[in-house]
């Protein structure tokens, strides 16, 4: 029946073949453990399917493991069905566990300022990357959002930005005293300097003064971690505020 089983899995249901072997391995073990118990897998009940899942559970297995042991479970039933060896599937009425969601990473407040303070000033790159990582940290921004935004977007005397998101929404974000600060050195200062003649409308530039991509943020990102001596993801970066403020630990960067 395995092997059949394996076949009806490839075939019938379009599993992968290492999804159809997971969960030949979970059958297998069902069959193992009807067979100790002197009970046929053809007239097991929802109850039955408990037991075994609660055997299963008391080795260890995480929740994500019991939820492919019920996926494979529902499928077996679902195959003796077309076998016409039942005409239930007991396993369509097994929950599964709610898979866990892991919460994103983050700096400390103090990993934070080592890696603001691995920026360089003395050039123009340098306040552009301050005040660009300080707008991702304080303002919770996408990397693709700090990319898109335009100078028309800003608005600096009302210290907010016009953000454009995922599937075309858009939304305003607050910034603090901290961001505005850089932002108006920056646009004043550092953004001229490497735009110079340029029509171009971007706010952050690379140092042709055309629009940055997320690449070369990413890259920026990636070489200041490393000179700051702290491992991270950049969107640590813009988890991380949102994880300070609960925790107390930010004050919205001085609004």
């Amino acid at each position: 029946m395995e092997r059949k089983f394996y076949a009806f899995l490839v075939t019938g249901e379009a599993r992968a073949k290492l999804t159809a072997s997971t969960y030949l391995q979970t059958v297998s073990l069902f069959l193992a453990w009807c067979e100790r118990r002197q009970l046929a897998v053809e007239t097991a009940g929802t109850r039955d399917l408990i037991y075994f899942i609660l055997d299963r559970s008391s080795t260890g297995i995480t929740g994500k493991t019991v939820a492919k042991d019920v996926a494979a479970l529902r499928s077996l039933y679902r195959y003796l069905m077309i076998e016409r060896v039942r005409d239930d599937n007991p396993a369509d009425l097994l929950e599964s566990p709610v898979r866990e969601k892991n919460l994103p990473l983050v700096l400390s407040t103090d990993q934070i300022e080592l890696f603001l303070a691995a920026i360089s000033l003395d050039k123009p790159v340098g306040v552009r990357d301050r005040t660009l990582f300080e707008l991702i940290y304080s303002c919770g921004l996408r990397v693709s959002e700090a990319v898109n935004l335009s100078l028309d977007d800003v608005y600096l005397e009302e210290q907010m930005i016009l953000v454009h998101g995922k599937g075309g929404k858009e939304r305003f974000v607050p910034f603090g005293t901290t961001a505005r600060e850089w932002l108006y050195r920056y646009l004043s200062e550092a953004r001229l300097t490497l735009v110079q003649s340029r029509p171009e409308r971007a706010v952050f530039v690379n140092y042709r003064g055309q629009r940055i991509t997320r690449k070369g943020i990413w890259k920026r990102f990636n070489e200041l971690c490393i000179h700051a001596g702290i491992t991270a993801k950049i969107h640590t970066l813009r988890h991380s505020f949102a994880t300070h403020l609960l925790a107390g630990g930010a004050d919205l960067r001085s609004v």
